[in-house]
């Protein structure tokens, strides 16, 4: 190991040791939380319910309403579907990288270190771009949904209190944004599920007007909506912006790679994290594209006067396809409690960008690819002063005062799904290098604590696929030419190889070959780490119901220092 010293430290009864980088007497026999300042503090439960509130946000209850309008529900759970399956290849190529090297800074750190210093240098600003903006526009989306109670909200008002609110949240140490996301990523679930209810039980006659209207709207207007143009290839063109819709609806591993640093029991938590990752594709997405299908037309005029913007509402509680649904059978009250959650989910989603963009700054840092300075961190293990750079995107939000909400809130759309897309293909790369490393050195695959199935092959699969989706999402912008909407779509396609070209050409880098790649890293330090604890890992169940007091369980904790 390098230049490391170490302090010991007690925290919730475990014997923790924390890292200081660069120090130069190392102190035998102690084991450390990582190779940086990074602490690990987050549980079972909060990691989880982390992964869920960074990949379900305003997309799944809002904006899913424009794909059911322009596609029709057939293609809309079609599109669902097919992006789910290939999302769920790249988390396998993910998982695999992310159990095995827990690092700060995620797979940002991983394609610096396996493909190109260059491919990680443009990969992390990608990111970290992608989740910074992601922030004022949650808070943007938030305005919105509360103009659904009423008009004169003081949009600087809610602007500044969500800034205040997400900085007290992320300037604390990790475990207590992990207890806070872990309470405001419950009431997503709640309301998923209070939704996925309310359909069933509509659809089967338990609605005010007693209307058994099952899977009308199929037959009914009809399962494929036109979209541009009419026939067969205007059905094609709605079932392709139900795609773009999927793009940026369907989120999910790169979460969890970002929160892997700060696990307590990497190895079991995250390892357990990216396995739950495909049902939740098909629970929350796949399942909520055929709920919102069953429940609305897409020729529904509220629908279609919303997302045309003909009609007031789009953007706020007003536009979900669930609440037009619940207007439209004469229910009462429920809309309102729907949109109180609605708050709750998007602000919790803020949160997570928050966490997510200091993060990857912070790794930015940790490998020379950002200023040095924003390595620093207090001793909580927050990265302060990646914090004070990242809470200055929020402010992007006060936009809103001098333009229209929902302007600006598809600006943002514009801009960073083209972003999300780009960090599934640097996964997918950096895997393929990843896998090559493993091949060319003779290490057994199988022996990683966990294995991707048929690879390399769903890594090339989701390559393609996510290539072939960044370049034509965009394709509105051509016919007719708009300068204004291919910017909007095409801007970090064109930005992020611009950043690989620029840090190769200044810092001369090489693609690493396959044979002098570093698959040992910090895999030293995590299995030291690992192996101090004596008692078995607390499954999510098991946190839970300690969290209640209903069983006291045996506390997840450390054994004495040992050596490694």
């Amino acid at each position: 190991m390098a230049d490391y010293g170490y302090k010991q430290e007690k925290y919730d009864d475990q014997s923790v040791v924390t890292v200081i980088p660069n120090a130069i007497d190392l102190q035998q026999g102690l084991v450390a939380d990582n190779a940086d300042h990074l602490q690990r503090r987050l549980g079972n439960r909060q990691i989880q319910l982390i992964a869920i509130g960074g990949s379900i946000g305003t997309a799944l209850f809002v904006s899913i309403g424009t794909g059911l309008s322009q596609g029709g529900p057939a293609s809309l759970f079609l599109a669902y579907t097919i992006y789910s399956c290939f999302l769920g290849l790249v988390n396998n190529c993910m998982a695999e990288m992310a159990v095995l090297q827990p690092v700060s800074g995620g797979f940002i750190r991983m394609a610096g270190k396996w493909v190109d210093e260059a491919f990680g240098f443009a990969a992390g600003w990608n990111f970290f771009f992608y989740e910074a903006i992601l922030v004022p526009f949650e808070i943007t989306a938030l305005n919105l949904v509360l103009k659904f109670w009423r008009d004169d909200i003081p949009v600087a008002a809610v602007c500044a209190a969500c800034i205040v609110l997400y900085a007290l949240l992320n300037v604390l140490a990790v475990k207590a944004y992990g207890e806070a996301e872990f309470w405001l990523s419950g009431g997503k679930v709640i309301l998923i599920f209070l939704l996925f209810c309310f359909t069933f039980v509509t659809m089967v006659g338990g609605n005010p007007k007693h209307d058994a209207f099952g899977f009308r709207y199929w037959n009914n207007p009809g399962a494929f909506a036109e979209h541009r143009t009419t026939g067969t290839l205007g059905r094609f063109e709605g079932f392709l912006a139900c795609l773009w819709s999927a793009s940026f609806c369907v989120v999910g591993p790169e979460y969890i790679a970002m929160v892997a640093a700060e696990a307590k029991r990497p190895r079991i938590y995250i390892k357990n994290a990216f396995k739950t990752v495909y049902w939740r594709f098909g629970l929350f997405f796949i399942v909520g594209s055929i709920t919102v299908g069953v429940l609305v037309a897409y020729n529904d005029q509220t629908l279609v006067g919303i997302v045309s913007g003909k009609q007031e509402g789009g953007g706020t509680g007003a536009a979900s396809p669930y609440v037009i649904a619940m207007a439209n059978l004469g229910i009462d009250g429920l809309p309102h409690f729907v949109n109180a959650l609605l708050v709750t989910s998007i602000f919790s989603a803020g949160n997570t960008y928050t966490y997510c963009a200091t993060r990857s700054l912070y790794g930015l840092a940790l490998e020379g690819r950002a200023p040095p300075f924003l390595r620093k961190c207090t001793k909580n293990g927050v990265p302060i002063w990646c914090f004070c750079v990242v809470m200055v995107f929020p402010f992007l939000s006060f936009l809103q005062l001098s333009n229209s909400s929902s302007k600006v809130l598809t600006w943002l759309i514009n801009l960073i799904t083209a972003s999300g897309i780009i960090d599934y293909i640097v996964m997918c790369v950096t895997y393929i290098f990843f896998y090559n490393a493993c091949k060319a050195q003779g290490i057994d695959r199988k022996s990683f604590p966990y294995y991707g199935w048929f690879q390399p092959y769903c890594a090339y699969i989701a390559t393609v696929w996510m290539v072939m989706i960044v370049f034509c999402y965009g394709y509105s912008s051509f016919a007719p030419w708009s300068t204004e909407t291919f910017f909007s779509y095409y801007t970090m396609v064109i930005v992020t190889p611009a950043l690989f070209m620029f840090w190769k050409i200044i810092k001369r880098t090489k693609f690493i070959k396959s044979r002098e790649a570093d698959l040992v890293w910090e895999r030293p330090i995590v299995d030291a780490y690992e192996a101090d604890f004596s008692s078995p890992p607390l499954g999510f169940w098991t946190e839970m119901l300690q969290l209640v007091g209903l069983r006291r369980g045996k506390k997840d904790r450390r054994s004495s220092i040992a050596s490694y």
